[in-house]
């Protein structure tokens, strides 16, 4: 019997952004693997084995999905949003370049999901419009000089910035530190997005400017948007206002 490892984005929360592939190889699956709180999001079957784990042991629980598929089971990895995007499917596949031989005769397969700054964006409006990046803050994986290089070449470059895992409990001060990198970049009042738990019940969006963005409040369940100098918000009498970046960039800043 052929083994399978599925790595599988469940999206940013709500069963109605798991796309029709997602769905198929979850109940497909004989063993599902992946951290706890998403885990609890999928639907388990009669006789399907379910395998949580924590926060900070991603190539632990890709040994064990991998070594679990390699004894012939099909197996699902599931993962918030996009599995690429700061995410399992790097974990999987690194295991793989490390691991035995057997593991690379699995039959891999990534399915893609809504990632966080997508699904921030579109409840925003389209500041994603023009060319943009995306940046972790934390600094667990990488030293916190190489975030900030980052930082600057981005804002200098005129990118749109999509900040994940922008602060946490063990991590209070980078989020901070970065609005006031990007300070030295771009003028106060460009837009800055805060979007909490997108597609759950405790779904939140907030506008604000760069100059305010520090006193806004965030956590791990936000993606924050930083927008470019051509990013630009449109007020709307009793509605929310749309932030959107233009396609095309002005002369002056191309």
């Amino acid at each position: 019997m052929s083994g399978r490892l599925t790595v599988v984005g469940l999206g940013p929360g709500d069963a109605r952004f798991l796309t029709p592939e997602a769905r198929e190889a979850l109940e497909q699956a004989e063993a599902l693997y992946g951290y706890g709180p998403y885990l609890d999001r999928v639907p388990s079957r009669e006789g399907q084995k379910c395998n949580p784990s924590g926060n900070r042991v991603e190539g632990t629980r890709a040994q064990d999905a991998l070594a679990h598929a390699a004894s012939g089971a099909h197996v699902a990895m599931v993962s918030g949003g996009d599995p690429g995007v700061f995410a399992m499917a790097a974990a999987v596949c690194g295991e793989i370049e490390e691991g035995p031989e057997a593991w690379r005769a699995l039959d891999v397969r990534i399915l893609p999901g809504i990632t966080a700054m997508l699904a921030v964006a579109a409840r925003a409006g389209a500041p994603l419009g023009h060319d943009f990046c995306a940046i972790s803050l934390s600094d667990n994986l990488k030293p916190w000089d190489l975030i900030e290089r980052r930082l600057d070449a981005a804002a200098a470059g005129g990118f749109v910035i999509a900040f994940y895992n922008p602060i946490s409990k063990a991590r209070p001060w980078q989020l901070g530190q970065a609005f006031a990198r990007l300070q030295r970049h771009l003028a106060a009042e460009t837009p800055v997005i805060f979007g909490r738990a997108v597609g759950r019940d405790d779904e939140s969006i907030a506008v604000t400017t760069l100059d305010k963005a520090a006193g806004t409040p965030a956590d791990m369940a936000t993606l924050i948007i930083v927008g470019s100098p051509e990013t630009r918000v449109i007020a709307r009498d009793g509605r929310a206002p749309l932030v959107y970046t233009p396609r095309m960039a002005s002369p002056v800043n191309a």
